[in-house]
């Protein structure tokens, strides 16, 4: 019997202006812990899935390895490698600390998670990048798979494909994940994706910089903070968010983070103004400056929301409450939140291997982490 470990870090997107493009890496994590035995049980898709108790989202995670994404984006990759099933018996066992609907990129933790999950027990050895191709399959949007998969403060964009390659990514979600319906799998033979269908780039973080995330207690879909943004923008309006993406990504990564600076270049008109009416005090919160509020360095919603995201070099405590109050003032009724001070996890998503394998695991991802660096 061999056991690793699958780590995926949170992610948030945006950060204010980057709509679709940044993402940064957050250190909570989705760990899986699985054994593989030499020999098969009778269990559905020779999988079985397990649960800690009260871990994140513990009473609604699906443990049917027919409708758990985990284990469907790992059946997508190994069904592209022709096999239909887990090739040996996998017992999977899930450790979430990631909320889930709130915008901390719980579902691309969990595609990532299926895609290395799937690498390691299909035994494919596909690079971090290939792993990327097939996570947008299913996500479909860079910036928080790209994060979570390669870690740090991440800007991301998708190729421009051949009509050939763009109908191979464009299939319906039903043909690319094992989905049974009327009791005929979709996903039996799921397309494998263009190469290099995203890119990312990794930008400088300042050591000086924590982040503040503060978690609602009630959940948005990113479906429906997708419906109440409009079809079209303005120029002036894609121009103001072109101009503080650029700035921002910079100005993060100085040794002496200006809050003016960042404050300004944390300023959109994509989508924050747009999710306002699903997402209490966030009309208030984005008029908190670093001159009312000492530490503070910039504030946005977390990806589609409801949580947001403060950047501040201090007085952590202080800037939590004082979120979490305007929340509750604009709330018809009281709103539990939760906080947490996160730090940028800068390696990403990681597979370690037990005994004997350790050390190779260690040697393939430093190799990796010196090749991409040299590109």
């Amino acid at each position: 019997m061999s056991q690793f470990t699958i780590k995926v870090p949170a992610s948030s997107a945006n950060l204010g202006p980057g709509f679709d493009v940044i993402g940064l890496a957050l250190s909570l994590w989705l760990e899986l812990q699985i054994s593989i035995s030499e020999s098969n049980a009778p269990s559905k898709l020779n999988c079985k899935i397990t649960c800690e108790e009260n871990c994140e989202g513990s009473e609604e995670i699906d443990l049917d390895p027919d409708r758990n994404l985990i284990t469907r984006a790992a059946l997508y990759i190994l069904r592209c490698h022709d096999h239909n099933v887990f090739p040996q018996y996998t017992t999977l066992h899930i450790i979430n600390r990631i909320p889930l609907g709130r915008g901390l990129g719980s579902s691309g933790a969990a595609v990532v998670a299926g895609i290395m999950l799937g690498n390691a027990v299909g035994r494919l050895g596909l690079t971090k990048d290939r792993m990327l191709d097939f996570c947008l399959m299913i996500e479909r949007h860079p910036d928080n798979v790209a994060a979570a998969l390669f870690g740090g403060f991440v800007g991301t964009y998708l190729s421009e494909l051949n009509s050939e390659d763009m109908a191979r990514k464009e299939v319906p979600l039903s043909e690319v994940l094992p989905s049974p319906a009327g009791g005929i799998d979709t996903g039996l033979k799921p397309p494998i994706p263009p190469d290099r269908i995203g890119h990312y780039v990794k930008f400088r973080w300042s050591p000086s910089i924590k982040t503040i995330v503060i978690i609602p207690d009630y959940e948005v879909s990113t479906a429906k903070a997708r419906e109440v943004l409009p079809e079209k923008y303005t120029r002036n309006d894609v121009t103001f968010n072109m101009q503080r993406v650029a700035l921002l990504t910079y100005a993060l990564g100085q040794s002496h983070p200006d809050p003016s600076t960042i404050h300004q270049a944390m300023q959109d008109r994509i989508h924050q103004n747009y999710r306002q009416e699903l997402i209490h005090g966030l009309e208030t919160l984005r008029n908190l400056t670093p001159e009312s509020t000492p530490g503070l360095l910039g504030i946005c919603l977390s990806g589609a929301g409801p949580s947001i995201l403060a950047l501040a070099t201090h007085n952590y405590d202080s800037i939590a409450k004082k979120v979490i109050a305007i929340i509750n003032e604009s709330a018809d009724k009281p709103i539990k939140c939760d906080w947490k001070i996160l730090e940028p996890a800068e390696g990403g998503a990681s597979t370690e291997y037990e005994g004997m394998y350790s050390w190779l695991t260690r040697i393939s991802n430093s190799l990796e982490r010196t090749i991409r660096s040299r590109v």
